[in-house]
């Protein structure tokens, strides 16, 4: 996915994943683009300083299908069919100090 795809589709409401369903690009309360590792929580750039260069390769973004799975071949998912930090049939899990 191009820069201006990823970001079309970030504000279109869509789940954007780089490399592997643990990692999901967002736009902050301040309008950045993010890449978020979801089990810990640390952030980078979706892009380098200048805002032109991805903080990654076109081809290693992808957009998470609707249903349980990740359009890329190589998306990392469970076999029961959860998604990470979900206990089948319990509430998503929340880092600590972050309560929802």
């Amino acid at each position: 996915m191009t820069l201006d795809e990823i970001k079309a589709a970030v504000d279109a409401g869509q789940t954007v994943h780089w490399a592997n369903t643990g990692y999901v690009v967002h736009k902050d309360r301040l309008g950045q683009y993010l890449i978020t590792y979801l089990p810990n929580g640390s952030c980078i750039g979706l892009t380098d300083r200048s805002g032109h260069r991805l903080n990654g390769k076109e081809t290693e973004f992808f957009i998470a299908r609707s249903d349980n799975g990740a359009e890329h071949p190589g998306s990392q998912s469970r076999p029961d069919g959860q998604r990470r930090g979900v206990a089948p049939g319990g509430p998503v899990a929340h880092p600590l100090g972050r309560r929802a």
